[in-house]
């Protein structure tokens, strides 16, 4: 069986006030499909995170349609689940009529987890689709009552879907987590705080392979046949120097899966631009002007009168300006304040339920904080 696996398409993503849509259609419609193709795969893996949010813009839902539109169209089978900025109920929608289709969809756990069974050369291979599994989600789909951390959620869940395999069937799980080890990059939306979503890789070492979501820095996780394949595309400028695009996998009759990785190259480029302002103007050979979208890092220790319109000039896809030198009176250099956006909504809170009170949270507290939180990221992404 050959397939590709790829994750974290964020459909609808904005960008610095950049509607990526246009890009997003150029790799998927234009490369992603043309590779299917060439390659002669059998199916397409996502491992969720198809879209950004919850209720993604109706340009993010068309381009998703049109790409399994295309899918049926060529005879490729589809294998897709929900991430953490999915709604599990929307995209588990018409989930049983694209069966007939070869679209195999899982926006929602549910207390048996079967696998979609389905042949290739050598006979049958189980494909395991678990979405996102927040363990309340968890307790609520298995009917469980005691209290579960994000590792234990996995287990059981995974324990019950491989209680009923038959014989020594080759298998693929697609899952989305964070598994122990993982390097996590700015544009993903934080599971749990302090460690608490890590799973252990070993739980996924039943399957011959494992094709994860939501790290957007492609990786291995554990062992070569658990990976991420990263996301579709950078989306955050932390991710500038990381090589984004999917993973050709090959399963043979024994099991075993050989990967290679295939660049995807977006129509427009996230990059770092650094140096002084005086440099970046006129040295054209050092600083080429660029239709990226691009961050400059100044290292001017003064303002610079109307320094984003003219960098604008020679990058028109500007999107931020830092000026990690800047000295003002009385106030945050600009790198600290740019610290504080990477903090987690606990740890802001937490931060200033302290400076309020002069007293940390208490453990109580930190719990019923953590909760509504979790509550909270639910909401959104069922949100009406």
């Amino acid at each position: 069986m050959r397939f590709i696996h790829t994750a974290d398409w964020h459909l609808g993503r904005y960008f610095h006030g950049m509607h990526l849509t246009a890009d997003q259609r150029e790799i998927i419609m234009g490369q992603l499909v043309p590779l299917a193709q060439e390659e002669k795969v059998d199916a397409v893996v996502i491992a969720g995170d198809i879209y950004d949010r919850g209720v993604p813009p109706v340009e993010a839902v068309d381009l998703f349609d049109e790409f399994l539109m295309k899918m049926a169209e060529m005879h490729i089978k589809v294998f897709y689940i929900a991430g953490n900025h999915d709604s599990e109920s929307r995209l588990n929608f018409g989930s049983q009529l694209m069966k007939a289709s070869g679209i195999f969809a899982r926006g929602r756990l549910d207390d048996e987890m079967a696998p979609v069974v389905v042949e290739d050369d050598f006979g049958p291979v189980a494909v395991y689709l678990y979405p996102y599994m927040e363990p309340a989600s968890v307790r609520a789909a298995l009917g469980v009552e005691k209290a579960l951390d994000f590792e234990q959620a996995h287990e059981l869940v995974i324990e019950r879907s491989l209680a009923k395999r038959a014989g020594n069937m080759r298998s693929i799980a697609v899952a989305h987590a964070f598994l122990a080890g993982g390097l996590s990059s700015d544009s993903e939306r934080p599971l749990a705080v302090g460690g608490s979503s890590n799973v252990r890789p070993s739980i996924f070492r039943p399957f011959c392979y494992t094709a994860l979501g939501h790290l957007h820095n492609p990786q291995r996780a554990g062992a070569d046949h658990i990976r991420y394949s990263g996301s579709l595309m950078k989306y955050s400028f932390d991710e500038a120097e990381q090589k984004k695009g999917c993973i050709l996998v090959d399963l043979d009759g024994t099991g075993r899966a050989t990967q290679q990785f295939v660049p995807l190259v977006p129509p427009h480029d996230v990059r770092r631009v650094r140096g002084l302002f005086a440099d970046i103007e006129g040295d054209r050979a050092s600083y080429p002007q660029s239709e990226d979208y691009v961050e400059v890092e100044l290292l001017d220790r003064g303002i610079i009168l109307d320094v984003f319109n003219k960098l604008k000039a020679i990058y028109p896809n500007l999107m931020h300006v830092l000026y990690p030198n800047l000295q003002r009176e009385g106030t945050m250099r600009e790198q600290e304040g740019q610290a504080v956006l990477k903090l987690t909504e606990e740890t802001l809170f937490s931060q200033y339920y302290e400076d309020m009170t002069g007293e940390p949270l208490a453990e109580e507290q930190q719990a019923i904080i953590h909760g509504c939180l979790q509550e909270i990221y639910r909401e959104e992404r069922e949100a009406k």
